[in-house]
């Protein structure tokens, strides 16, 4: 096998991440999680990202991304650039700083960490006498300054991290050089800020928490100049000439400062609060950016009045008349603008602004009228919504790729169509030999088309499925549009957004025909749309179509969520895939399992209930079938009840546990009070052998036809093979149950010239039930040749050889704990594998996929990929069912991370 690639997502509302494994190459997809520093070099013109667990991540243009882990784990504070060096330095909450340089190895760079330094005080000093609060790498390259709780600054050199003592600017020393009448001893405690003066190197503006800014001289270790700011200082901005800078404060205020030739003490120019009078929130960052046209543009992160707009996460920029409060739905960590870096340049001519937000990277057109968003092609914040399913598809069409990214160019017109401004660095990957797709389905009933082939995760259209249905939200509905006169100017950037208006909407599965461009989604409330692409935008009515997959049968009722309300009339969609037809299972549970056959044009569908054939071409349901259990009273109380019965169960277990104590105490009242402890001690054992409580501790046996959930679908399989005699094949359906049980139905499918006057006829013909009562989580069929049946319209289009209808067919059955041959049509066993029930291991997921020779070109074998519950992926052999190898993979404990694999045809996953 050359590799796998590996999906999994951290908890609900973070990123998907998908890994690349071969022997020697790892890649992520999506947005790092719990991201803290923002660093940006305009020398290398690189972006770097540092995350709470220790990971720093390095971008530039699509393609060139680096990646590096502190060993200690801890978060990263602060990143900064060494000024025209292929270095940079990362600050840790323990305090330590690390040197990484970018280094060239075999053709390629490579990030790579030098140095690590832990600034140490004098014995008997408290911490935070070295707790370093701020960073300045000087422009010269040769040393860092450190601003520190304590007020005192120390210099350290590079690249050898060694702390030069002779250097270092004391706090007593700043104070001696100011006068006393305008300050005290605790004016110069905790440094906020370090800022180099941008035409003089030898002096640095030193700003302390409390309010006093100094300008220092490195030559002559003196005060040059002191500034007495009456409110707590948040950070420091210098203009591009160095004639003036600007301070942000704890009030919400900034104030403009001059900086004179002479020692006059200086008076602030001007002192703003941008969004007064009432008390507001602290400015924590500002920039101050001249322009050609003497506007200049004034952009900082937070000020918003405290008591209306407290909890919200802005980024005001403000360009003579025109204001607006970028507002983002997850908390702002830093920002930085792209500007004209070239020394001799007049003017910083701002192009783009670019946000580090908690759960996205949102940049901004500076340069466009309105300023628009960037559409960033890659760090795609994946969890925009919440992932609740995905789907790959490999090697896809040429023209169905340029259809699908041609609706959504239409959906991309409000962004801006500048070229992505973080541009550094070569990407050398070659080209992908293939176009993959992944689809993830989310809560907010949206499905998002990936282009996988590379090393970028970029979105390429997004489908949304509301417009069928009646919900409080309006699709119309802009949220960017503002009030003329709405103060303050708020405008809602990024796509984040966790919350949905509807959790019914959420899509639960997911199929795409790359042949025919016909795809199948099914959601939370047992709805299934079925839809095709259109190159136009369309307005026509969607038909509808119930499966009671209850059969109306007596004693059961639903005590779940209603359906979904649809819409009456025409509906009018954009370009891309469109809803022709909507099939609503009743009850309306979560569609469990779902199969299209583009050939035969029809839809299967699955729930905890049963499941159903549905011809979307005549538009009508074909049969139903229900599989509940007398005992399944689980599946008929949906999701939010069976937490209630959840805690129920629980609660009855105990108070089971505690009678059975009391009791066996009265019984043996005057016996010895070893014999009581010996019976609980077998009582709690016999009850914890009854519970189930982890898949490793169970044990592995026949299962009870009353354990609850035995009717819901896991999988559903379409096949042309040999079901009633050797001498004549059919069209038929396979679903597989969590009890253990399969069921096979004949289907007679009429020729292609009178599919629209006959209808589809289904038949059941097989019933098969595995004695251990596993749940079934894949069905396979393989041809005379032992090679599994092809996709649908897949030998129409020449991509694969007809299926060998000479020889017998086999039936593979793969249960969570076996994997099991049958002959067809007789179905009797012919050969079976067992997962060790020593381990408690259990299949998770399951594929056939194709691995080509590392030696030759012209060989290639199927194979299983197996993912279990314990994180590991096996490779078996077909026919025969040897495991050929197995690889540890994921963490057994990221439970979501292994139920969020797919596997793809060519043994990624």
């Amino acid at each position: 096998p050359t590799g796998f690639y590996l999906c999994s997502t951290v908890p609900i509302n973070t990123l998907l991440m998908m890994i690349f494994l071969s022997p020697h190459q790892t890649v992520e997809h999506g947005f790092p999680h719990q991201p803290s520093a923002l660093g940006y070099s305009p020398f290398l013109r690189l972006m770097a990202i540092g995350t709470r667990s220790g990971a720093i991540k390095l971008y530039g243009a699509p393609g060139v991304e680096f990646m590096g882990l502190h060993e200690e784990n801890n978060t990263v504070m602060q990143i900064h650039f060494i000024p025209d060096q292929c270095q940079l330095v990362t600050l840790l909450d323990d305090n330590s700083l690390h040197l990484w340089s970018l280094k060239q190895h075999g053709g390629a760079s490579e990030l790579r960490e030098e140095h690590r330094f832990t600034l140490k005080g004098p014995p008997g000093s408290p911490p935070s006498a070295t707790q370093i609060t701020a960073v300045l790498p000087h422009s010269s390259r040769e040393v860092l300054y450190l601003g520190t709780e304590s007020g005192n600054i120390f210099v350290v050199e590079l690249p050898s991290l060694r702390v030069l003592e002779d250097r270092t600017i004391s706090s007593e020393a700043v104070l001696q050089r100011v006068p006393e009448d305008n300050c005290n001893r605790r004016s110069c405690e905790l440094v906020e800020a370090l800022r180099e003066h941008p035409k003089n190197p030898d002096q640095i503006l030193i700003g302390y928490s409390r309010g006093l800014i100094v300008l220092w001289d490195l030559q002559n270790s003196k005060v040059t100049h002191h500034f007495l700011g009456s409110q707590q200082l948040e950070n420091l901005y210098w203009q591009r000439d160095g004639s003036k800078f600007i301070s942000c404060h704890y009030d919400g205020s900034y104030t403009q400062w001059p900086v004179s030739s002479d020692n006059r003490q200086p008076e602030p120019l001007e002192n703003t609060v941008p969004y007064g009078p009432f008390p507001c929130k602290a400015i924590s960052k500002i920039y101050w950016q001249t322009t050609k046209n003497g506007l200049p543009y004034i952009i900082f992160q937070g000020g918003m009045p405290r008591a209306s707009y407290g909890d919200r996460h802005s980024i005001s920029v403000i360009h003579g008349s025109q204001q607006t409060a970028f507002d983002f739905t997850s908390r702002v960590i830093d920002f930085f603008i792209i500007f004209s870096s070239e020394p001799a340049a007049e003017f910083d001519d701002p192009s783009a602004m670019v946000v580090l937000a908690e759960e996205e990277l949102v940049v901004i057109d500076l340069k466009t009228a309105g300023w628009p968003a960037v559409h960033p092609p890659y760090l795609a914040s994946l969890h925009c919504s919440a992932i609740t399913c995905s789907h790959h598809v490999s090697n896809i069409p040429l023209k169905l790729w340029e259809r699908i990214i041609s609706a959504g160019s239409k959906q991309n017109i409000h962004y801006s169509s500048m070229p992505w401004p973080i541009d550094g660095g070569t990407n050398i990957a070659p080209d992908p030999p293939q176009r993959d797709l992944l689809l993830t389905g989310h809560e907010d009933g949206t499905v998002r088309f990936w282009d996988a082939s590379g090393v970028c995760l970029h979105l390429l259209y997004k489908l949304s499925t509301v417009r069928v249905f009646l919900t409080d939200a309006d699709p119309n509905d802009n949220m960017n549009t503002l009030g003329e006169d709405e103060w303050p100017p708020l405008r809602k950037v990024g796509t984040f957004d966790p919350y949905s208006d509807d959790p019914r909407l959420g899509i639960q599965k997911i199929y795409l025909c790359k042949y025919s461009g016909y795809l199948a989604v099914a959601g939370t409330a047992g709805q299934v749309l079925v839809m095709e692409l259109n190159d136009e935008d369309a307005e026509h009515v969607v038909d509808h179509a119930e499966a009671d997959l209850l059969q109306d049968q007596e004693g059961y009722r639903w005590k779940g969520h209603e359906k979904l309300k649809t819409r009456d009339g025409p509906v009018r969609f954009e370009a891309g895939f469109q809803p022709f037809v909507l099939v609503q299972c009743q009850p309306p549970a979560v569609v469990t399992s779902l199969a299209l056959h583009s050939e035969w044009k029809l839809v299967a569908f699955g729930t905890s209930h049963g499941f159903g054939l549905f011809d979307h071409q005549q538009k009508r349901l074909v049969f139903v079938k229900c599989t509940l259990h007398p005992s399944d009273q689980l599946a008929l109380e949906g999701p939010l009840s069976r937490v209630k019965s959840l805690k129920k169960s629980l609660r009855q277990s105990f108070r089971r546990i505690r009678r059975s104590r009391v009791s066996s105490r009265k019984r043996r009242g005057g016996g010895n009070a070893s014999e009581v402890q010996e019976a609980n001690a077998k009582f709690d054992q016999d009850t914890l052998q009854e519970m189930e409580l982890a898949p490793v501790q169970r044990k592995i046996e026949a299962r009870s036809a009353e354990d609850s959930f035995t009717g819901f679908v896991r999988t559903l399989y379409f096949a042309d093979t040999f079901l009633r005699d050797s001498s004549r094949h059919c069209p038929s359906l396979w679903a597989g149950t969590n009890g253990g049980t399969v069921y096979a139905f004949c289907l007679r499918v009429p020729p292609a010239e009178r599919r629209m006057d006959e209808p589809v006829r289904a038949e059941q013909a097989k019933e098969i039930q595995l004695m251990h009562r596993a749940p079934v989580v894949g069905i396979l069929v393989l041809d005379g040749r032992s090679t599994p049946l092809p996709e649908p319209l897949e030998v129409a289009h020449d991509l694969s050889k007809s299926p060998d209808m000479q020889g017998s067919h086999q039936l593979l059955v793969v249960s969570e704990e076996q994997f099991k041959v049958f002959t067809l049509p007789k179905v009797s066993s012919k050969l079976k594998l067992k997962l060790t029930a020593l381990e408690g291991c259990r299949v998770r997921k399951v594929t056939v996929a194709n691995f080509g020779s590392c030696k030759t070109d012209d060989y290639s074998e199927n194979d299983l990929a197996v993912l279990t519950n314990l994180g590991d992926i096996q490779i078996i052999s077909l026919p025969f069912l040897k495991l050929q190898i197995r690889y540890p993979c994921i963490r057994k404990e990221d439970v979501s991370g292994i139920a969020s694999c797919v596997f793809t045809k060519y043994g990624q996953g």
